[in-house]
Order: structure tokens, then C-alpha cells, then sequence
């Protein structure tokens, strides 16, 4: 049956390119469980997103209103910790060009609800889907909706997942769109690595966004994130080469 139904492209069109799975498929083989190595320290040409406040950082505009609202999160100790049902939370900074962004985040301690509503966030990029951000420790749920997913889209290759209250690492790489004449002759890309672990490589994307913001998802979770921090990639071989010595 699922094969007729594929060739009448019924599936096709919700389907990432490649797939022949249904988005949110309960029948998807679910990614091999591995354990994560340690975290990450920041590079020395990295920068920090989160400072000794949340001055750079926004919370949603009220209904009816576009103005953004000061971040109605809490931050203590470099930790910031959603509040339920304040709504997503913006940096206010824009990164341009291709990049590597890390952070860190922990579900809560006591495990409450399972699937989708234990332990649920997300990571927002401008111009990119939902990098999925979930308990995944012994929680099933549909694999491209798990930890490390492109929610929808893409399952993990691997369910790196900590344990509930445990520190985790997302280091995400973007390769914007490479554009000759304002036309794109290479998609975005985007590889992924949770707890040290790579659980997306290269994984392409449709549109031309050159730059854009972070945003992070209150699905009523009491998350915690830590340790945002952003580093430029010099992608381009002729910028990254430093010119020959003077003679």
C-alpha cells in the first residue's frame, strides 16, 4: 500500500527530498543510541551572545503590536531559564556570512510528560527550520522530532541524548547559500553535532538568506541554556589565505 501511495506522490510533496517517510512517522527507525563525549570550550574567535545581561535579547511583541518586549526570561549566573508561556526569546544580533554557532542546554531534572512534551525547545535560525531540542533520554517519539532533528524534516543520524538536568552541547554549522549574479549555485547548508557527536551533515536547504538572527523557543518547558556563543567561518578560501609576504 505504501508503495502505491508513493507513486501517486501522496507522500511526496510533506516528504524531505530523498525520504519516503511521512513527516512524523511513528513506523521511522529510530537513530542508534551513542554515548556523548564532554563539552566544549569557546575558541579564542569566538564571541559571546550571552553577556552579563539580556540587553541584547527580546522577548515577543504583544498580540496586535510589533515592538519587541524586554526578555522576559530569567538570567542568573550565565544561565538562562525559560518561563513558560513568556514566548520566544530573540537575539538582537545579526550574524552574517557562514558561521558556527554553540550552546548549551539542559532539560529539567524531574522528568514530567513524555514525547513532545518532556523537555521541549527549539533553536531558530533566520531563513533555516527548527533545530529540534527535546529530552530524548529514553523518551520515544517521532525521529524528526527528536534531539538534534530539523524538526519535520530530518531525523538525527544518531540520538546522542543526555540524561534529564544534564548539560548539553549543540555546535551547529551554517553554510549560507552561495550566490553568483543574486542566483544561488549551492544551497545552504547546515552539519550538526550534539554532545560531540555528529547527528546532521550537510543537510541542504531552499532560500537565499545571507543573514539573519537566533531565536529560542518557550514550548512551556522550564529549559535552561547556557554558554551562546557565535565564531565567524572564513569559508572562502581566497579570505581565509593570508596574502604572500612582501619581499
Amino acid at each position: 500500500m505504501l508503495s502505491l501511495l508513493l507513486s501517486f506522490g501522496l507522500f511526496a510533496a510533506d516528504a524531505p527530498v530523498g525520504s519516503t517517510w511521512a513527516p512524523h512517522s511513528m513506523d521511522r527507525p529510530r537513530p542508534p543510541v551513542v554515548q556523548p563525549a564532554g563539552p566544549a570550550a569557546m575558541p579564542s574567535d569566538a564571541h559571546a551572545l550571552l553577556g552579563a545581561d539580556l540587553s541584547n535579547w527580546r522577548s515577543d511583541p504583544e498580540k496586535g503590536s510589533k515592538e519587541p518586549l524586554p526578555a522576559k526570561w530569567q538570567y542568573a549566573d550565565g544561565v538562562l531559564t525559560v518561563v513558560p508561556r513568556s514566548g520566544y526569546l530573540r537575539c538582537q544580533e545579526v550574524i552574517k556570512g557562514d558561521f558556527q554557532l554553540h550552546l548549551e542546554w539542559a532539560t529539567p531534572a524531574e522528568v514530567h510528560g513524555n514525547g513532545q512534551g518532556r523537555g521541549n525547545s527549539g533553536v531558530f535560525l533566520t531563513g533555516f527550520p527548527e533545530l529540534q531540542v527535546l529530552d530524548s533520554y529514553q523518551n520515544d517519539t517521532y525521529p524528526d522530532g527528536s534531539a538534534s532533528a530539523f524538526y519535520g524534516k530530518y531525523p538525527p543520524y544518531v540520538n546522542a541524548s543526555r540524561g534529564p538536568g544534564e548539560w548539553q552541547t549543540y555546535d551547529i554549522f551554517v553554510e549560507r547559500a552561495q550566490l553568483v549574479g543574486g542566483k544561488p549555485v549551492r544551497k545552504a547548508r547546515i552539519t550538526v553535532v550534539h554532545n560531540g557527536v555528529l547527528t546532521q551533515h550537510a543537510r541542504e536547504f531552499d532560500g537565499n538568506v545571507q543573514e539573519g538572527t537566533l531565536s529560542l523557543q518557550d514550548h512551556l518547558n522550564p529549559m535552561r541554556f547556557r554558554n551562546i556563543w557565535v565564531r565567524n567561518l572564513n569559508t572562502d578560501e581566497a579570505r581565509s589565505t593570508p596574502p604572500p609576504a612582501k619581499k
